[in-house]
């Protein structure tokens, strides 16, 4: 089976978000969405994730796709007048969160490379008035944001995705403060893929065969400078996990983990 080369990987994936961020808009009913999560019922994907219900009632409707693994609000300890960017922000929703957290003298950024979810998530700012929170199109391998200008850096399931991790946390490095941090969501492999799994477009763009290792990601960060490194899997997570591709088998395969790193001062 001929090999996904990064232009088809990152092609399909723009193109599967564009048709989540207009099904949503629409909506339409669907199946399931990357991550797994459908439309039927999105507080309770939201409690599977790691969110209150308090989180996803005061946010605009339409901004939680139900399209994550976890929950990197939880681990980000954001601070009043903070600076954060959110890597692959789809309807906002982690970008509003964070937005209450910061305060009017802090600043939230979210970046996307879909013209379809960056409208999306700007109506919805409009709508909820979130006026420390702006977004932007662009791919989080080669991000629109200045160096050394962002606190915290959060993302949900969305590192994944892209076939040029280590570009992904060389930008992360660069546009963090010194003293900067990651706060991550995402999901990790725990065993080699079948090679039906890596070549399936469609497990890639599902966030599943896309995933590098939890010693893998340790090496990205490391020669992307970051200290402190911590990962930690969640075991619970093979229980949603499971229901994403239940024909598969995939959460043999993955899990979701939380990835925090600080850059050297």
């Amino acid at each position: 089976m001929e090999k996904n080369s990064n232009s088809k990987i990152r092609e399909s994936v723009l193109e599967n978000f564009r048709k989540v961020a207009l099904r949503n808009s629409l909506e339409e009913s669907s199946d399931s969405n990357c991550c797994g999560s459908t439309k039927d019922d999105l507080a309770n994907v939201s409690d599977a994730l790691g969110y209150s219900r308090t989180e996803y009632a005061n946010v605009p409707e339409g901004s939680n796709m139900g399209i994550g693994c976890g929950n990197p609000q939880a681990i980000a300890s954001l601070k009043q007048g903070e600076t954060v960017l959110d890597l692959g922000s789809g309807g906002g929703f982690d970008c509003f969160l964070a937005s209450k957290s910061v305060g009017e003298r802090g600043k939230v950024i979210g970046v996307d490379m879909t013209a379809e979810m960056i409208s999306k998530a700007r109506n919805n700012a409009k709508k909820g008035h979130y006026n420390n929170t702006e977004f932007r199109l662009g791919e989080i391998e080669h991000l629109p944001v200045a160096d050394a200008t962002i606190d915290v850096i959060i993302s949900n399931c969305v590192i994944n995705l892209s076939p040029e991790k280590e570009k992904v946390f060389d930008e992360a490095y660069r546009v963090l403060k010194p003293g900067g941090r990651l706060a991550i969501s995402d999901i990790a492999a725990t065993a080699e893929f079948p090679d039906e799994f890596r070549n399936d477009i469609s497990l890639i763009c599902g966030c599943m065969s896309g995933a590098s290792s939890i010693e893998v990601i340790q090496t990205l960060l490391s020669n992307a400078g970051f200290s402190e490194i911590r990962i930690e899997s969640k075991s619970k997570s093979r229980e949603f996990i499971k229901d994403w591709r239940p024909e598969t088998g995939i959460e043999n395969y993955i899990i979701s983990a939380t990835i925090e790193a600080v850059k050297k001062k």
